[in-house]
């Protein structure tokens, strides 16, 4: 894979009219929480249709494919969020999809994507990893949608960053998950190009901070993996392509530990009536904390797809 350079702001323009009757615009909300190190603003990706901003990168890439390289279908890799969004495309246009799925993937996700008609292919954590680096898996054919390192799937999560901008001009931080680095680098690829002054920072959970210890380092190294309830984020390394684009558009990584981020999506769920997942919740939990500065901060609550189970653990003042 070559290295990627920022999306160009006329993609991420030309992708927010393609997707525009597919994806919601989310709203930007106050936290309502007054004891806080900043004015905390929640981007809410959670309200869209999958539950998640998935949608909006998928979306992008599968609607300017021409159909005649679609009549295989499409596949992708992914622990839930990116299958629904590819399913929920797939549904819509009539195609096949088929998702590879790592074992540690939840149940909650995995009702999702079969309910919006897509084939689960189940494999061991290591199998899955190795997808997003190949780009191929024994027996898948048609349109791969690449969870993040994708050009098009970055424009379609850019849009976000277009928004926040309408809606907060004044913003002086954002702080968006890192899983495999496609939201945080779409999102800041559009701010870079509007408002190059605000600050950008990723997001990770403890438990898999390959970013936080690669910025550390000044290269690419690999972390102990632990899987956690945080299952929309985490990874044991940071993909090369994506690094080199990380390190040119944010300003770092701020890392929550796994209470910190149960607390979070408590109180979302409590004072603002949001459901959010662990990775949704996560800069929320390093906003809270401080790390993200004073002035105005946005999170990006990135998507609201939680266990049931789970969720009733936490607000049970339990980390599941």
């Amino acid at each position: 894979m070559p290295m990627l350079t920022p999306v160009p702001l006329d993609s991420i323009r030309t992708a927010r009219e393609r997707i525009a009757g597919t994806v919601v615009r989310t709203p930007l909300l106050r936290l309502n929480v007054s004891d806080t190190p900043a004015q905390i603003f929640l981007k809410l990706e959670n309200l869209q249709p999958i539950g998640s901003f998935k949608l909006r990168g998928a979306g992008n890439l599968i609607l300017q494919t021409d159909r005649a390289q679609l009549t295989q279908g499409v596949w992708t890799a992914s622990a839930g969020n990116m299958a629904q969004g590819v399913a929920w495309c797939a549904r819509h246009l009539g195609l096949q999809c088929t998702v590879v799925v790592p074992e540690t993937a939840p149940a909650t996700k995995r009702a999702a994507i079969e309910r919006l008609g897509a084939q689960i292919v189940r494999v061991s954590f290591a199998q899955w990893m190795e997808v997003f680096q190949t780009r191929r898996y024994e027996g898948m054919e048609g349109l791969f949608v690449h969870a993040f390192s994708d050009p098009a799937v970055m424009a379609g999560n850019g849009t976000i960053g277009l928004e926040i901008l309408e809606d907060l001009p004044d913003v002086d931080a954002v702080v968006i998950p890192y899983g495999g680095g496609g939201l945080s680098c779409g999102i800041a690829s559009a701010l870079r190009a509007l408002k190059p002054g605000v600050q950008v920072y990723a997001a990770e959970v403890e438990t898999a901070a390959p970013l936080a210890a690669s910025w550390t380092a000044g290269e690419p190294v690999e972390v102990p993996y632990t899987p956690s309830f945080v299952d929309g984020i985490g990874a044991p390394r940071v993909f090369p392509e994506m690094w080199a684009l990380a390190r040119q558009l944010l300003d770092g990584s701020l890392v929550a530990s796994l209470p910190e981020v149960a607390a979070a999506i408590g109180l979302l769920a409590e004072r603002n009536r949001v459901i959010a997942e662990g990775a949704g919740a996560t800069p929320v939990a390093a906003a809270l904390a401080g790390r993200a500065g004073q002035g105005k901060v946005v999170c990006v609550v990135s998507g609201g797809n939680i266990d049931a189970g789970k969720l009733v653990q936490i607000l049970h003042d339990e980390v599941p």
